[in-house]
């Protein structure tokens, strides 16, 4: 730019922000973006405002000038219905873009990024690979558990209480019992879902700050993590280190394998791949696939171990705990934010305490959480949450029950047409059918209300929640709305589940396939406005399902 030109803007830039408090001197420092998801309509986000100013106090500290906007985060359990739910997934790439427009906009220095939940914290690290300034993630930490007469409660106890009430099993007042107390205070879900999975994602990737994934969202840890990284941000900018040198291909395979060893959430291998796919690096199901052969499952809370949440695993040191254990099969010498090396950050982690955390000699198994079939029914791949399928559902083959919608199919289990040994089958889920990858996660909850959720699989092109337990296989690609063979099954179809040899299979033959293909038409589109967008630009599941 014209030197007289950058100066006339500068002056014109300073006109305008003196307006609003700052003078002459905030702006001759760095210009740290403090970025956050704050909103008052969903427990994950409403708290990141404290949150924000703590990481405020520590760019000032640390000589440089923060300035603060929101992206809001989204609940979407906290909206209701199927037909919203299915924004939950597109809001990760548009929101991105606004992180992304506004970092550019502004021309920040560097930013500190404070999302929380399930879509959000990938969104933020999206925007941060394409923006590529120094950056670091403080993730807003874990609602603390509920309690029922002495028991634990959890966000999905509503789901699974809901189908022991229309059983019977219980009254409707313990039902609302549940409701008033599963959800104590501000922060996200305290399972192994998405969000945790994804917080967890970013501490391997060396994104943010060592123990961070694993704080409780009220309390002083995460003010202290928030005032550090803002500190630290100014000497990340004095470096001139940037996202792109953080997450490198070998920072994806390490983020990888916490997650496998980790039982994550199968929501991860959409996430993960649309993340690299920013800094040009192709992380697809090939490599979860090898990946998973090779990394052992260590640590297990719920939905993988019934009543322990991220506060018992943050007790046993939380993700340097599992990264300690998975230490030969790492890349440790990659650098994080806080200028260390991934081994630096873990070399402290205490040892295993062997019923949470296992040590790498005896695993809970040789594999990783989360597995990939494959199968004349998912020529390009489908995903299961290994960790959370009954032992004896491993194996399992039964007739079809199919369904074009996850509400036809709570339906069915709720009024008793689904039995013991049935395969549910719900299609046009995914980024173009549904659109927006539905995630199916109130139907497994249905499922294990019932007292099915040891002997009925559930499948889908679309996704599934993290927190969901029982046997769901989901992402099946190519999908329905794409002419996939899911698209092709008809009631009554067996299907063969094999979890241990990777398989998952249309017992109908190719010529039949064929006969119904020729008789099949794509379902009639009429979204508007960002939907139509997302569903005309989005990649496969398989690909991220993106749009950038």
């Amino acid at each position: 730019m014209n030197e007289k030109i950058d100066e006339l803007v500068q002056l014109r830039r300073e006109a305008l922000l003196r307006s609003i408090g700052y003078d002459h001197e905030d702006l001759q420092k760095p210009w740290v973006a403090v970025v956050h998801a704050f909103t008052e309509i969903g427990p994950g986000q409403y708290h990141l405002k404290q949150v924000a100013e703590a990481a405020k106090a520590g760019i000032r500290s640390a000589g440089g000038t923060p300035g603060e906007f929101s992206v809001p985060g989204v609940c979407a359990s906290s909206s209701a219905g199927e037909a919203r739910f299915m924004y939950k997934f597109p809001y990760r790439d548009f929101a991105s873009a606004m992180v992304e427009i506004m970092l550019n906009l502004y021309h920040f220095d560097g930013a500190i990024l404070i999302p929380s939940c399930d879509d959000v914290v990938p969104a933020y690290l999206m925007a941060a690979a394409r923006v590529n300034i120094p950056s670091i993630l403080v993730t807003g930490g874990y609602m603390e558990p509920g309690e029922y007469q002495g028991k634990r409660t959890f966000p999905t106890s509503i789901q699974v209480g809901y189908g022991e009430y229309q059983t019977g099993k219980i009254s409707k007042k313990t039902l609302m019992d549940y409701v008033e107390c599963i959800c104590p205070g501000p922060g996200q879900c305290g399972h192994m879902g998405t969000a945790t999975t994804m917080c967890s994602a970013a501490e391997a990737l060396g994104m943010t700050l060592s123990g961070n994934a694993t704080v409780p969202a009220t309390g002083g840890r995460i003010q202290n993590m928030a005032k550090a990284a803002g500190r630290r941000i100014m000497s990340l900018i004095e470096s001139g280190t940037r996202p792109s040198d953080i997450m490198t291909y070998e920072a994806f395979e390490n983020a990888i394998r916490v997650v496998l060893s980790i039982g994550g959430s199968m929501n991860a291998t959409i996430h993960i791949p649309a993340i690299a796919k920013q800094l040009g690096i192709d992380m697809d199901l090939s490599v979860w696939d090898a990946l998973s052969k090779t990394t052992p499952f260590l640590c297990r809370i719920r939905p993988n171990l019934s009543d322990k949440t991220v506060k018992d695993w943050d007790g046993v040191g939380g993700v340097p705990a599992v990264m300690k254990q998975l230490a030969p099969l790492l890349h440790r010498s990659l650098t994080t934010v806080a200028g260390k090396t991934i081994e630096a950050s873990f070399v402290d982690a205490p040892e295993p305490d062997g019923e949470i955390i296992r040590s790498a000699d005896n695993p809970f198994s040789k594999d990783g959480g989360i597995v990939i079939l494959e199968g004349n029914l998912a020529p390009e791949k489908a995903v299961a949450k290994k960790s959370a399928i009954p032992e004896q559902m491993m194996k399992h083959r039964g007739p079809a029950r199919v369904y074009d919608t996850e509400d036809a199919a709570i339906d069915a289990v709720l009024n008793g047409r689904i039995e013991s040994g049935d395969v549910i089958v719900i299609r046009y889920q995914g980024p173009k059918g549904a659109p927006g990858v539905h995630e199916v996660i109130n139907v497994m909850h249905c499922v294990m209300g019932v007292g099915l959720g040891e002997s009925v699989a559930v499948l889908s092109d679309g996704r599934f929640s993290g927190g969901n337990f029982g046997t769901g296989i989901g992402h099946i690609s190519p999908e329905a709305f794409d002419g996939g063979p899911i698209a092709m099954v008809k009631e009554g179809d067996l299907i063969e589940i094999d979890v241990p040899e990777r398989r998952l299979k249309l017992e109908v033959s190719e010529k039949e396939l064929g006969e119904r293909r020729k008789a099949w038409r794509a379902p009639e589109q009429k979204w508007r406005g960002a939907m139509d967008i997302y569903a005309r630009l989005a990649s496969s599941m398989a690909e991220g399902a993106t749009i950038f």
